[in-house]
């Protein structure tokens, strides 16, 4: 593959017509664009699949796939719905414009094509792209990936969705002492490298971080997207955190720095989550008992002695997958009833 330079566009030309399409290649590779070749609709579509394109040039009328149906299948399609398409068609008549504007279609233009308008309109469609992506890479910047997903797929609306879910919280045993015996830089240093591993362990079980506060952090599992046994996807997160920790903790050691502990509190049932703030500012969390209780159990580590404690409901979904220990019930402040505790034994 040739090197890309910069502000070249790779374009996916989709023609059944052999002159037609050499002839557009030409004209678009003038106007300092790769351009890429197929003869009918399903090609294109597997070459969209296989590859990243800036645009796709197509006709209407081809074998295969015509350009309506590759239209909807590229809207179908969650990586290229927003991959912004120009047909080039010879159809008379306003109800196939329509039709392809409709399906998602950028732009229409008759055959024989004018130049002119050819290189104002496909000018035109990559800097929407390059708005749209911008905003894109602004949303996964500060959201996690499943957040942005969902924001991409369902569209962005205050209130939320009940939701079978587990909730975790941790942060760092003694940050306070940590925070008065360090410099800022170094602090904000090991806040870094702290969320980098924590982040780690948890996107790899499904987990999604959706607040972080100084060096405390809640995440979800099971929400925005359904996870299979959420309380022991995350407790095999915490167990991973925990591992991860104290091999950090080793190499703080060994600089003469400060050791670093967490302490991790897991609570599973119902929740509703969704954006919660203002249409100005909003935030994607979850509200519910079950995330009282996550916070409680995460508070609760600085005296049971424990680095991962949870609740009976996480309990059920764990099965054999890690050693726990029953720690009996627990009556937490702002509780009516107590809550069963347990441990995980190797914490």
């Amino acid at each position: 593959m040739r090197e890309r330079r910069a502000g070249t566009a790779r374009v996916l030309l989709a023609d059944d017509n052999r002159v037609n399409r050499l002839l557009l290649a030409r004209h678009v590779e003038l106007l300092g664009h790769q351009v890429e070749m197929v003869e009918d609709g399903l090609a294109a579509l597997e070459r969209a699949q296989q590859q990243a394109f800036d645009l796709v040039l197509m006709d209407i009328d081809m074998p295969g796939l015509n350009g309506f149906e590759l239209l909807e299948r590229l809207r179908e399609h969650p990586e290229l719905r927003e991959l912004p398409v120009i047909v080039t068609s010879a159809l008379e008549g306003m109800d196939g414009v329509v039709r392809c504007i409709e399906l998602g279609a950028e732009d229409y233009l008759r055959k024989p094509v004018n130049l002119v308008l050819l290189k104002a309109r496909i000018g035109a469609a990559l800097e929407r792209k390059r708005l749209r992506d911008q905003q894109r890479e602004l949303v996964r910047r500060f959201a996690t990936r499943e957040v942005a997903q969902d924001l991409e797929a369902e569209g962005f609306a205050l209130g939320g969705r009940r939701a079978q879910a587990t909730v975790m919280f941790c942060d760092i045993r003694g940050f306070t002492s940590l925070v008065e015996s360090q410099p800022p830089e170094d602090i904000i240093e090991l806040l870094n490298t702290y969320y980098t591993l924590m982040f780690a362990a948890i996107n790899e079980h499904g987990g999604v971080v959706n607040q972080m506060i100084g060096d405390g952090l809640m995440a979800v599992f099971g929400a925005p997207k359904p996870l299979q046994a959420p309380g022991r996807c995350a407790l095999l997160a915490a167990a991973e955190m925990v591992e991860m920790v104290a091999q950090f903790s080793e190499e703080q050691r060994a600089l003469g720095k400060p050791e670093v502990r967490i302490g991790v509190g897991v609570a599973s049932g119902d929740v509703v989550a969704g954006y919660t703030g203002t249409r100005s500012r909003a935030t994607y969390t979850c509200i519910g008992d079950t995330v009282n209780v996550a916070a409680r159990l995460e508070a609760h580590t600085k005296l049971a002695g424990h680095a991962v404690l949870f609740d009976a409901a996480t309990r059920e979904q764990l099965g054999d997958a890690l050693p726990s220990l029953a720690l009996g019930p627990v009556q937490f402040k702002g509780k009516r009833s107590e809550v069963d505790v347990f441990a995980l034994s190797s914490s």
